[in-house]
């Protein structure tokens, strides 16, 4: 190995780590004041691209013009993140955690469109920075100029941040926020005006992360997706809220990718490997490992408890699961909709694709029942539920490509796959709670990613598997619509009477009081692990049955961020006070996907606008229309 382009490789680690940073700055300054999950994040740093390229263009691409450009695109991106704030953000600050990631969701499908409505779907290119546009050698090797600008850049912001917070009343504040904004409040602190403010100015760093990175890459919409997954590993590793460790977590990531970068092909006993390939997951391995070990990061400390909060629990239905004055009712409007289901197919016999959609909803539907098993009655937050989705999917799909497995067989053992996934991956994610516990089983879904994106000789890699089509009595639309309602029913009904069981109650005590139910005696992490191991394979059987009626799978189709936050969504959207919720919520957002689609190009900002009114004016679901007054209120 010629160690000659070593240094030339970790200078690209330094250059790529302080860019990276000051987007992850911003996240955990907004994460350590206001505990909000901010998926808009990237939005901002997105939006920080777009401007400076436009700025640069209108003030002119040579001399001082350019370098107003880029501090003049983070100022106008800081303004957007306050009136974000303001608007959207203040309103749920006491709002359980997954229904404020659900808000920053619906921020980032909005920002989308509206970028898309500014500068079209065309690449934007920014022209080099004047002045520094050309390379130096060092060590025998040219290396950018703007490449060492940007290394002499992150540290220079850390710095300015340091003392912004440690040497200013502003920063005094901030810090006491992010240790007991309830205490603060007493005090007679503005603290509507200070989160606002705060939120801005990481909102300006994303922006300045963004600007900075214009001379580099091009300015596209898919970038707000491409740099939310990474900042929230940096910020995760570092330590929630630690601006110091988010600086370390940059260094150590970017620098174990160049390493595998400048190792590249290696060969052991006959077996070829390309490390290079590793850049894609190297991250989520990072966090993985220090998550295991270190749950709160490597300069981080266990988050204070903010009481003025609202638990999750305070969505969930108090009432008892199988409560005997229920008992008729359900019983009698499932019959009722088990009938109108079983003749959807004849009264739709002219309209065969409401079929097609109606096969899609009863999937969405068994999909986001299992991610409410973990969310409502388990209380396990969780941002990956996509890997067991992929698991089963991928499962199936090899299982009749490689071992010539009978479709239905095939179909039926790929939900075996994914509840071995889930046995093996939850071993270690319950071991964790909280945010803890969400970006470990998101680092879990990315590895899995990962592990079928780059393994083409198996997987497909990212053209994924094709030609899964189902047998010839199920090749009909009707009749794999009467396939997907038998094993829907089947999977809802287990999962019902399992929330009715004694395990359902023993994850319900654990929800509740984890050192409550230890202290009787209940083992608590064999009782989460058994509700994880439980979901794993209900939405294995979702992915399954997903595959076949798709026809092909894909990484990015089965095993994305967005397949998890789709069933969020799904879950939220409904309402979590009973398994009803989950079903609601996956019909109406799976109708709505469909239908607003058809209306245009900017589809995604009319969906994220109704996701938001349904926030703020109904939080506790579509479920919440049919709940009797008293829990309404």
């Amino acid at each position: 190995m010629n160690l000659g382009g070593l240094p030339l490789q970790l200078l690209n680690g330094l250059a790529d780590a302080s860019a990276l940073f000051l987007v992850a700055s911003g996240l955990s300054l907004i994460f350590g004041v206001t505990r909000i999950i901010n998926f808009a994040h990237g939005s901002f740093y997105m939006l920080g691209v777009y401007l400076a390229g436009t700025l640069i263009h209108a003030l002119g691409a040579t001399g001082i013009g350019y370098w107003l450009a880029l501090p003049l695109a983070a100022i106008l991106v800081g303004g957007i993140g306050g009136l974000v704030e303001i608007i959207v953000l203040r309103r749920i600050y006491r709002a359980p955690e997954l229904f404020q990631l659900l808000a920053t969701f619906a921020v980032v499908l909005i920002i989308g469109d509206l970028a898309l409505l500014a500068w079209g779907p065309e690449d934007l290119f920014a022209p080099r920075a004047p002045g520094l546009s050309g390379s130096i050698e060092i060590f025998g090797r040219r290396f950018p100029e703007y490449d060492l600008f940007l290394i002499v850049v992150g540290p220079l912001v850390l710095g300015l941040l340091w003392l912004l917070l440690h040497r200013t009343r502003w920063g005094v504040l901030l810090r006491a926020a992010a240790e007991n904004r309830t205490m603060l409040g007493a005090l007679g602190v503005n603290q509507a005006w200070l989160f606002t403010t705060a939120f801005a100015l990481g909102a300006c760093l994303a922006g300045l992360g963004g600007a900075l990175a214009a001379p580099r890459i091009p300015a596209t919409l898919s970038l707000d997706l491409e740099i939310i997954a990474s900042a929230f590993v940096v910020v995760v590793v570092g330590g929630l809220g630690s601006l110091g460790g988010a600086f370390l977590a940059a260094l150590l990531i970017c620098e174990v990718k160049a390493l595998c970068i400048f190792i590249g092909q290696v060969d052991l006993w006959g077996w070829s490997f390309s490390m290079s390939k590793l850049t894609l997951v190297a991250e989520f391995i990072i966090m993985a490992i220090i998550l295991v070990f270190r749950p709160w990061g490597l300069l981080g400390k266990p988050l204070p408890e903010q009481h003025d909060a609202a638990p999750l629990s305070t969505s969930l239905s108090s009432d008892t699961p199988h409560a005997p004055g229920r008992v008729r009712l359900l019983r009698l409007g499932g019959a009722t909709l088990v009938i109108g289901l079983l003749a959807l197919p004849w009264l739709l016999a002219h309209w065969p694709y409401l079929t097609i959609l109606a096969t899609e909803i009863l999937i969405a539907g068994l999909f986001a029942a299992s991610l409410y098993l973990l969310i409502g009655p388990a209380g396990l937050h969780t941002f990956g539920h996509a890997a067991w989705f992929g698991l089963g999917a991928y499962g199936a799909a090899l299982l009749f490509l490689e071992l010539n497995l009978p479709m239905e067989a095939a179909l039926l053992a790929g939900p075996l796959v994914a509840a071995a996934g889930g046995l093996l991956f939850g071993w270690f994610c319950v071991r964790l709670s909280g945010v803890y516990l969400a970006m470990l089983t998101l680092a879990t879904a990315q590895i899995l990613w990962s592990l079928t994106y780059q393994w083409d000789g198996f997987t497909g890699g990212s053209n994924g598997l094709i030609g899964l089509w189902p047998s010839a009595w199920l090749s009909s639309p009707a009749a794999y619509y009467y396939l997907s309602l038998t094993l829907s029913g089947l999977g809802i009904v287990f999962l019902f009477r399992l929330s009715g069981s004694p395990l359902g109650y023993a994850l319900r005590a654990t929800r509740d009081s984890t050192l409550r139910a230890a202290a009787i005696g209940m083992d608590t992490r064999r009782i989460q692990l058994a509700g994880f191991v439980a979901a794993a394979l209900v939405a294995g059987l979702a992915g399954s049955v997903y595959a076949f009626f798709k026809g092909s799978i894909a990484p990015d189709d089965a095993l994305s961020i967005g397949r998890s936050v789709d069933g969020l969504v799904m879950v939220i959207l409904g309402g979590l006070g009973s398994l009803a919720g989950p079903l609601s919520g996956a019909a109406a957002y799976t109708w709505l996907h469909d239908s607003i689609s058809r209306l245009g190009d900017y589809w995604h900002a009319m969906l994220g606008g109704i996701i938001l009114l349904l926030i703020f004016f109904m939080p506790q679901g579509l479920s919440s229309l049919w709940a009797r007054p008293g829990a309404r209120t």
